[in-house]
């Protein structure tokens, strides 16, 4: 169900925080606005999963692409204004998330 109230500028940040290394940059730009701060924390997991799976061979890349294919999916979502949770690891992105503002001191 979308989220109503947001702009465009919210909606396409909550894009750009699913492209790689953006995350990072939508997570640290916009860390107090609540909507992109959910995608980031969930893009920056994304991120960190993807780029640990580039070092296995074959398992590893066949789970990018499923990677890849989720982070398509909630882009979709994003730029629909929807609050699209991760499956199995919502949690974990806002853990992951919290901790790397801390660490990254963004």
């Amino acid at each position: 169900m979308p989220t109503t109230n947001l702009s465009s500028e919210q909606k396409i940040w909550g894009a750009i925080s699913y492209l790689w290394i953006l995350s990072l940059v939508a997570l640290a730009a916009r860390k107090k606005d609540d909507y992109i701060r959910f995608h980031a924390n969930q893009g920056v997991l994304i991120f960190a999963v993807s780029l640990f799976l580039m070092f296995i061979p074959m398992l590893g890349w066949l789970l990018n692409v499923l990677l890849g294919i989720t982070a398509i999916v909630a882009i979709i979502k994003a730029l629909q204004g929807e609050r699209w949770e991760l499956p199995i690891a919502s949690d974990v992105a806002v853990k992951f998330g919290n901790w790397v503002v801390k660490t990254l001191k963004l």
